[in-house]
């Protein structure tokens, strides 16, 4: 998809995303219902979800609503896509996943990804959205202002 129909199609969604969460407060149905439109509304998204930081362990992320294969239960901040944007509180886009130094391969099909930090209305990192493709170089500028975008309002 061209960056102006991508762009076209983010706004689109975000209409979509904004309209099924009007009234609800709830993080976890909000996460969910974030993570499934997302997936459906993208070819090249293979997985779509959340990983949370831990209360438990601050320093660790855990699974959280999500769509596709079974995804790593956890992941240390600093560790792999997830846990560099985490730790970097900065979106990461790697067009080859198996380049990147400390990948964690969850789905051996996984080939390129981007995560993006989220976080609360305090600005505390509360969660990293992470999408994977399973094809190379499926991300770029678009999909992160897209994706950066949505995501503001679903912890805030």
């Amino acid at each position: 998809m061209e960056s102006p129909q991508k762009t076209e199609r983010y706004g689109e969604v975000a209409k979509e995303i904004a309209a099924v969460l009007d009234g609800e407060n709830n993080v976890i149905a909000r996460m969910a219902t974030v993570s499934n439109i997302l997936h459906h509304a993208f070819d090249h998204y293979f997985w779509t979800g959340f990983y949370l930081v831990d209360p438990e362990k601050p320093d660790e992320l855990v699974i959280g609503p999500y769509q596709g294969t079974l995804g790593c239960l956890r992941i240390p901040f600093g560790r792999g896509v997830c846990g560099a944007a985490a730790a970097s509180r900065k979106t990461q886009i790697v067009e080859d996943v198996h380049a990147f130094p400390g990948h964690i391969a969850c789905d051996a099909r996984s080939e390129s990804e981007i995560v993006v930090p989220v976080f609360n209305g305090a600005g505390e990192l509360v969660a990293v959205f992470d999408v994977d493709s399973d094809r190379k170089s499926q991300f770029d500028h678009t999909d992160k202002e897209g994706l950066e975008n949505i995501l503001k309002g679903v912890f805030a």
